[in-house]
């Protein structure tokens, strides 16, 4: 057998995805998925112009070997272009090594390590009222495990709240599900990290009273504080015992998690912007995380996050993969095989893709009391109905950014 079609689908029924499509000389298929939230053509030209040409007659059963060649092959190595367009490749050869055993990715990796995936949703509100009925609407919807997301007074629109859908192109679309505007130009916001840090233990401190201290609360700084602020912070949330602190300093500067551990007791998850094992070897081997946060998407596939997990295995630190919507239900198939799989599995990221998304990509996962479960169809078990995203053709979209109130861009 060999690849005999590489097909490069871009689609954008509730959001832009793209979708690489292989096809085997004996009719075999396989999907991954390559999107780049805000710089999706990117991918697809890299993808089309330099990865597809490579790929017509290759034996598809190498996926080691084919991811090797893919990124030592290019010389020019990482960045989030080349492992979502390495990790797309990945997934779609894994999906083709399951239909062709006739199993479920989840068994070629060594079979399931327990019986479902926790899972974590979204709940925010501008307001504690709005915000108590998020958290209230999550845990009907069967959340057992909840992401806290708040306005701060004298900020107009922050990251990660569903209600600040105010961008006229994207009426109708929850903000914190889908924060790229689409448009020819990015939406700017504003920031200010002094009312933030006053804020936040109020908010979790009224969310405990309210809730009660079972229930498992995450948090996302989102890059936006320095290492003694994300220090302060972290000190200052530990008596409402998170389940994390993510991204509380932007994650480049790795030396600067020595202050923040040095300073909270909090458990930290950073690196949804991390493309290679190479950006958590000092984070990992001197445990200044608790959670590996890396999208299989944008991490070289499920060949690389394997490889970065079982290294984080080592030193105690488990999983908490990417999972927002501008991760395609292919890209969450293959995290959902993969933590199935691992043992050091921590949790989850689950957003629930639109009806329309849930059209086009036909998948087989199930989502019951809390946890998830990939399915058993064979390979990932996510089918593209190739018609039906050609209905939504590509529309420009950019995440927003922040400026300080002076004006200075600030880390979004």
């Amino acid at each position: 057998m060999s690849i005999d079609r590489a097909e490069v689908i871009v689609t954008s029924p509730d959001r832009n995805f793209v979708t690489l499509k292989l096809t085997t000389a004996d009719g075999v298929t396989g999907l991954g998925d390559a999107t780049l939230n805000g710089r999706e053509l990117a991918v697809v030209s890299y993808l089309k112009d330099h990865v597809v040409p490579l790929l017509i007659g290759r034996d598809e059963s190498r996926i080691e070997d084919t991811w090797q060649f893919l990124y030592r092959g290019a010389y020019w190595r990482r960045g989030p272009v080349t492992m979502a367009a390495i990790a797309a490749v990945d997934m779609a050869l894994w999906d083709i090594k399951g239909k062709t055993a006739n199993m479920p990715v989840y068994q070629l990796l060594g079979g399931a390590s327990r019986r479902g995936l926790l899972a974590y949703g979204h709940a925010s509100g501008k307001t504690l009222d709005e915000l108590f009925d998020s958290i209230r609407s999550h845990q009907e919807q069967g959340y057992r495990a909840i992401r806290v997301q708040t306005g701060v007074p004298g900020l107009k629109s922050i990251y990660g709240i569903a209600s600040n859908a105010t961008y006229e192109a994207n009426k109708g679309v929850r903000y914190d599900h889908e924060p790229a505007q689409r448009g020819a130009l990015p939406h700017e916001e504003d920031w200010d990290t002094r009312s933030y840090l006053r804020h936040i233990p109020t908010v979790f401190e009224a969310v405990r009273n309210e809730f009660g201290p079972e229930l498992p609360l995450l948090h996302d700084a989102h890059h936006r504080l320095t290492p003694i602020q994300a220090a302060r912070l972290g000190k200052s949330l530990e008596p409402y015992d998170l389940f994390w602190l993510e991204d509380c300093t932007p994650a480049e500067n790795q030396e600067a998690l020595r202050l923040v551990r040095r300073h909270t007791t909090t458990p930290l998850a950073i690196g949804e912007i991390f493309n290679t094992v190479w950006d958590y070897q000092q984070i990992i081997r001197e445990q200044l995380i608790d959670y590996v946060r890396s999208a299989v998407t944008h991490t070289g596939g499920i060949t690389h996050l394997k490889k970065v997990l079982d290294y984080a295995s080592q030193y105690q630190i488990k999983s908490g993969m990417h999972g927002p919507t501008d991760i395609s239900p292919v890209g969450m198939a293959a995290a959902m095989h993969l933590g199935l799989a691992i043992h050091n599995f921590g949790i989850q990221e689950y957003m629930k893709h639109g009806e329309k998304t849930d059209a086009v990509f036909e998948q087989s996962f199930t989502w019951q009391d809390g946890y998830l479960h990939p399915g058993d169809r064979p390979g990932l078990g996510v089918e593209l109905d190739v018609d039906g995203a050609g209905r939504y053709p590509y529309v420009q979209a950019y995440l927003p950014y922040n400026r300080l109130h002076d004006g200075t861009v600030h880390d979004w």
